[in-house]
């Protein structure tokens, strides 16, 4: 299965009271500490896994989430994970993807630079509008605008609140 990255949002280490690793390393954040580019995967809310990568070098705590994809292949699987939604909204959220992609703990550190079961890969240079808003669900540091999507793309999830660009 792939799919077009259509949403994120970034956190920061202990300048970032919406961060996991504001108040240090912990067993679930310590991926959050790692190499660039790794898997930090956790479970929320008692229901769903939410996937992140690591930005920082080792030691730095970092994560962009993965809010959204636009599915490009594998729809058929992804509808058999999430069966009986319209396709925009199989993926349209963070909870959303892990389930519609079988993403679990067992991706957690994945190294999501390298050809595998879960990776990122440069595409086609494509033209379009970024916008930015604040993060979802986020009570603290609300005046960063740090979520980040692709403006009119039908798969970013519902909740949009666009505040600059």
């Amino acid at each position: 299965m792939t799919g077009k990255i259509v949403e994120v949002e970034a956190y920061r280490g202990s300048d970032d009271p919406a961060s996991h690793a504001f108040r240090g390393r912990t067993p679930r954040n310590a991926p959050m500490f790692g190499e660039a580019g790794h898997a930090y995967i956790y479970f929320t809310y008692g229901n769903h896994y939410c996937l992140n990568v690591t930005t920082q070098g080792s030691g730095i705590p970092g994560a962009v989430l993965i809010r959204a994809i636009e599915p490009l292949e594998g729809l058929s699987a992804m509808k058999r994970l999430r069966p009986n939604l319209p396709e925009f909204a199989l993926t349209n959220g963070p909870g959303k993807l892990t389930k519609a992609l079988a993403i679990d703990k067992t991706f957690n550190e994945v190294d999501m630079t390298k050809a595998g079961p879960l990776f990122i890969m440069d595409a086609d240079e494509e033209h379009f509008k970024i916008a930015r808003s604040t993060r979802v669900g986020i009570t603290a540091a609300t005046e960063r605008l740090w979520r980040f999507y692709i403006s009119g793309n039908q798969y970013v999830s519902r909740n949009q609140r666009p505040q600059g660009t």
